[in-house]
């Protein structure tokens, strides 16, 4: 479940598992909250919507809030601190370092019951690392190969 009934019913039930999905949209239109709610939810049993799962969250623009991430916690009824401990945690400081703790959190998820990961924002830092037309080209191969990790 996304935690809104009304995305849940446009999304047909939630999102999909076993897939990458991408939210994007205008600043301030709330897809850092989505994945904060996301972390919880996720958290949940089978038969609340969950996946009954941790989660593990790249941040690569810094805005990753564990206070806001407690909130959400309550909200469901669930202990904000375990909600919290349950969420694992990378900065990521350019595009090579996000490449480095996707494979690290394929490491992590062999470990242990991981439901989702979420690389907010996915695309920010090569953007960043590959600037100007004359970069674009490897920007696109780089995230491309990011994206099929």
């Amino acid at each position: 479940t996304t935690g809104a009934i009304e995305l849940d019913k446009l999304l047909e039930g939630g999102i999909e598992t076993g897939s990458v999905t991408e939210a994007f949209g205008e600043f301030r239109t709330g897809k850092t909250q989505l994945c904060h709610t996301l972390c919880v939810t996720c958290q949940m049993a089978v038969t609340d919507g969950g996946a009954e799962g941790k989660a593990i969250y790249i941040d690569t623009e810094g805005t990753f809030r564990p206070k806001r991430l407690q909130e959400i916690a309550e909200r469901f009824g669930m202990d904000p601190d375990m909600a919290l401990e349950n969420v694992a945690y990378a900065r990521a400081h350019n595009s090579e370092h996000q490449m480095e703790l996707l494979k690290m959190a394929a490491a992590i998820m062999a470990q242990d019951r991981y439901a989702l990961i979420v690389v907010d924002s996915a695309t920010a830092l090569f953007r960043t690392d590959y600037s100007g037309r004359g970069e674009l080209s490897e920007r696109q191969m780089m995230l491309g190969q990011f994206l099929r990790q």
